[in-house]
């Protein structure tokens, strides 16, 4: 009798599970919308954002790292300039087209010095970093909590990296002011 019982409840948490996962597929279909959208993908690129800020939060407090006293309004400007530039060096950049290579396929020429890409895959985990290394938008979130992270780990080196791509947001500014004067000069 308890055996039947035992199977019978183990069946219940089966088709219980089945049910949360039957609904959990019925949602992602209907916000797909007809449309390939990688949500499992995404909820794994998710996790391990996560996991990476647990862990190095976790790590800090094991080493007695605290947070910083403070940001100041020069390192949000430090950070926020360096940020941006990591992240188009690394999303658009034709150097770093190797990096995107698995994932991508070259379209054209963008920018100044950068390149268009589309995302290869059209399913799955490899769709998903695809889009995360070729939008800069969502690079910015990655790379500005690694910038906060190196700032409780490795303050002066942090900044070192981030005003070195903060002096190459300025360059580029530089570049583009100076060849918008030449073309007005040429009228």
């Amino acid at each position: 009798m308890r055996q039947q019982a035992e199977k019978r409840q183990r069946s219940e948490n089966g088709a219980a599970g089945n049910g949360v996962a039957a609904a959990a597929h019925a949602e992602a279909d209907a916000y797909r919308n007809g449309e390939d959208r990688p949500l499992g993908a995404y909820v794994l690129v998710m996790a391990v954002f996560a996991a990476t800020v647990a862990g190095a939060a976790g790590l800090a407090r094991l080493r007695g790292r605290g947070l910083p006293d403070g940001v100041g309004p020069w390192d949000v400007v430090l950070l926020a300039a360096g940020t941006h530039k990591l992240s188009r060096t690394i999303s658009k950049d034709s150097v770093t087209a190797p990096l995107r290579a698995p994932f991508t396929r070259y379209m054209g020429r963008g920018g100044p010095a950068e390149v268009m890409e589309e995302v290869r895959a059209t399913t799955g985990l490899r769709k998903s970093i695809g889009e995360l290394i070729t939008c800069p938008f969502c690079l910015d979130v990655w790379i500005a909590t690694g910038f906060a992270i190196g700032l409780v780990f490795a303050p002066r080196a942090t900044r070192l990296v981030a005003a070195t791509f903060a002096v190459l947001t300025g360059s580029d500014l530089l570049q583009l002011a100076y060849a918008m004067a030449q073309r007005t000069a040429e009228g």
